[in-house]
């Protein structure tokens, strides 16, 4: 499952709200209540608005991922419009997020001061750049601890953990994809496949209910 960002429109970075030397605490000014959108290296990207598979998924995942990792007490899973301040002039707002219990006391009002644990990006036409090349890079550099990448248009699924500093590529066994940050699992045909499970059956296996 390499990933591809070479894709027709990738040459796309996303709509540039503000281009240049935007800062954290002006992006936070900025930016309307409500709107998505990422700071990377000083530029404001926003999103544009969610397709409805990419929606059902995002939300099939908060059940699933915030639900298990609420039930084991772990920490939080926010669900996209919440910014990582991993800069000056980085705040990422990945799809999903996942802040460990131990790093909760970096949340803020608005924002989370500090990396998430794992994050998770659903690929868009405009994002396909952001999502493979300058996300993965900062989440790197960030440590954060896993990366997904999940490409609907193209059928694929990317896993990153991070060792040793650097991402590394994981493939799953028998289409089942093993986290470890957290530890759970999940059939990686679900996350491309636009007939999933309800949520709240995945959510009741995982935790052996």
């Amino acid at each position: 499952m390499a990933s591809n960002p070479s894709r027709e429109g990738s040459t796309t970075a996303g709509f540039s709200f503000r281009e240049g030397d935007c800062t954290f605490e002006e992006f936070l000014v900025e930016l309307e209540d409500g709107r998505k959108a990422d700071l990377l290296d000083g530029v404001i990207y926003v999103a544009s608005p969610d397709n409805t598979d990419a929606a059902d998924l995002s939300t099939w995942l908060t059940i699933v991922f915030g639900g298990f990792v609420g039930a084991r007490e772990l920490g939080k899973v926010y669900h996209s419009r919440v910014a990582y301040r991993i800069g000056p002039k980085r705040g990422p707002e990945p799809d999903l997020g996942f802040v460990s219990k131990e790093l909760e006391a970096a949340r803020r009002r608005g924002y989370i001061n500090g990396p998430p644990r794992m994050a998770i990006e659903i690929v868009s036409p405009d994002s396909v750049s952001r999502d493979y090349v300058q996300k993965r890079a900062i989440y790197e550099q960030a440590g954060v601890g896993e990366y997904w990448i999940i490409d609907p248009d193209e059928d694929r699924a990317t896993f990153l953990v991070l060792r040793d500093g650097r991402f590394e590529e994981v493939a799953p066994i028998d289409n089942i994809i093993h986290s470890t940050v957290p530890d759970f699992q999940l059939d990686v045909r679900w996350l491309l496949g636009h007939e999933r499970p309800p949520a709240y059956q995945i959510l009741q296996q995982l935790l052996g209910n």
